[in-house]
């Protein structure tokens, strides 16, 4: 069971800039102030999952590729990321309990 997409990482080459560019923007400080993933290419959604390790070997098991294995970012916040059969990049994201 999912939670739905809620989260969306885009990727920046400078942090400092990019908090001020979306600080202005959304009208709100960042929530998150982490250098999370780091070396992304593109702005990735993530599917917020309550059991992200029985989601990511449910995904593998049904063909997806490994893009990212599942990871802790940091308050106990687990990431992970899987290919889809046409190349498709998906996140998962549990958040900390």
């Amino acid at each position: 069971m999912t939670q739905g997409i809620k989260t969306f990482i885009y990727p920046v080459k400078d942090a400092a800039r990019a908090k001020s560019f979306y600080s202005k923007l959304l009208g709100i400080e960042p929530h998150c102030n982490e250098p999370y993933y780091v070396g992304l290419t593109a702005p990735l959604g993530y599917v917020h999952v309550a059991a992200i390790q029985n989601t990511f070997q449910s995904l593998l098991d049904s063909g997806a590729k490994i893009e990212q294995e599942v990871k802790n970012v940091g308050g106990g916040r687990l990431v992970a990321s899987v290919k889809d059969a046409d190349g498709n990049v998906i996140g998962l994201l549990q958040s900390a309990a």
